[in-house]
């Protein structure tokens, strides 16, 4: 009989991903809770999310054989808590939220690599007196600011004087209380120490600013070996922090990789996580040769997945659903097509402006065309604000994702270049 694997948010083209993998002729995929509740929406209810979910796994009649996701917040966050009703295999959510809850984390990588990690600070974004607090905790300008439970850069600013902390309250004071509900929820369910439960989710982080070559070490954990396969360069916009494109494999020098993955190792034992995916986000500053762990995301990416099946011939979605149904992840290596894999992301650094023109399916086909094993999915619509696109930076609007393969980098920015050129998007009422 074949294993049922549920999968939170399912959609398409991740479907299409999974029933590549290894072993998927033996697997029957569920998808768990529509993709529009937990990717495309400002707003989470995690209990009636739950509620669905549960009632549907319980009305099921067969085996429930693994429940996973691909997904950052809120999708990360619920599956320890399903996994746990429906005997499962996933990581504790204890562990779990040591390294999701940003404060909570940085506490927790400080008791082992407190050189590899920024000076930081929690603060109440509704407390008047916040700047003069983060500067008493040590910090000053420059330094960053973010929730304590953000996803894709979302609510993220960098502080340069106390105008650019103003602005920044202002849209954190707007906007915070669409995280901090539900992640409160997921924090009540938790066993968590009174100093970490004071931290709520409607607290932010500030941190010092560190930078360099950015990359994010793909790994798991499988009954406490803790595994990097992979690491994937993060490449940013000329002088600005939005994310110009990912790139697998990384071409950082040799003994760098070796030391992240030792980092790796000693963090994510010491904080317990186990049988789960995760990646961590590491700068490499190459002036001062040092290592800065950025953050950790107890997920896969589903940004890498197509990078991995170009370069390795497989989605490293195998390493979730590997590890969903207790089974030591079956990765390839090298055994795809492209020697590199990239996703880039096709941005506008608008203010807003509403879209009054998408390319249409032909002239996307037409443009794929021209650079064999291309995917392009334009992430808006005609008529729409680009401020309505949800998971965006404080600094651009990402309105297509393009991936593809090559033989090298440069033909990789090449191609990309052409594909481009023949995607037409036209926008209106637009605020510089």
């Amino acid at each position: 009989m074949k294993k049922n694997i549920f999968v939170i948010g399912l959609n398409a083209f991740n479907l299409d991903k999974l029933k590549r993998l290894r072993g998927a002729e033996n697997y029957e995929f569920h998808g768990l809770i529509d993709p529009a509740k937990v990717y495309d929406t400002e707003i989470f209810d995690i209990p009636a999310m739950l509620a669905e979910a549960e009632e549907k796994l319980r009305a099921f009649d067969g085996s429930i054989d693994a429940i996973v996701g691909y997904m950052d917040f809120p999708v990360s966050t619920m599956l320890p808590i399903l996994c746990n009703k429906f005997g499962v295999r996933t990581t504790s959510l204890e562990s779990l939220l040591k390294c999701e809850h940003k404060y909570w984390s940085r506490v927790v990588q400080k008791e082992v690599v407190p050189e590899h990690i920024p000076a930081f600070a929690a603060f109440d974004p509704f407390d008047d007196e916040a700047l003069t607090h983060i500067g008493a905790a040590g910090l000053s300008f420059p330094f960053f600011v973010k929730p304590i439970k953000s996803s894709g850069s979302r609510l993220g600013f960098r502080i340069d004087n106390p105008e650019d902390f103003d602005h920044a309250i202002e849209r954190l004071r707007a906007d915070i209380g669409s995280i901090q509900e539900p992640f409160n929820f997921v924090l009540d369910q938790a066993d968590l120490p009174d100093e970490i439960r004071q931290v709520h989710g409607g607290y932010c982080m500030a941190e010092q600013v560190i930078g360099g070559r950015q990359c994010t070490v793909e790994g798991y954990v499988h009954n406490g070996e803790v595994v990097p396969y992979g690491i994937v360069d993060s490449i940013r916009y000329p002088q600005v922090l939005s994310f110009f494109y990912y790139m697998y494999p990384s071409r950082l020098p040799a003994n760098v990789q070796d030391k992240m993955g030792e980092l790796t190792k000693r963090i994510m034992s010491h904080v317990g996580f186990d049988n789960s995916a995760f990646n961590i986000e590491f700068f490499w500053d190459e002036v001062q040769d040092r290592t800065w762990l950025l953050e950790i995301n107890t997920r896969i990416s589903q940004s890498h997945c197509d990078l991995f099946d170009k370069v390795d011939g497989i989605s490293n979605q195998q390493v979730t659903v590997d590890l969903g149904l207790g089974q030591r992840p079956d990765m390839p290596s090298r055994e795809g097509d492209y020697k590199v894999g990239a996703e880039f992301f096709y941005r506008v650094f608008f203010t807003d402006a509403t879209v009054s023109r998408v390319p249409t399916s032909e002239e996307i086909e037409a443009a794929v065309s021209k650079v064999p094993g291309t995917f392009v999915r334009p992430q808006v619509h005609e008529g729409m604000r680009l401020s309505e696109l949800p998971e965006q930076d404080s600094y651009s609007y990402a309105i297509a994702y393009i991936w593809m393969g090559a033989s090298k980098q440069s033909t990789l920015l090449w191609n990309y270049e052409r594909v481009l050129k023949n995607l037409n998007f036209e926008f209106t009422d637009i605020e510089e």
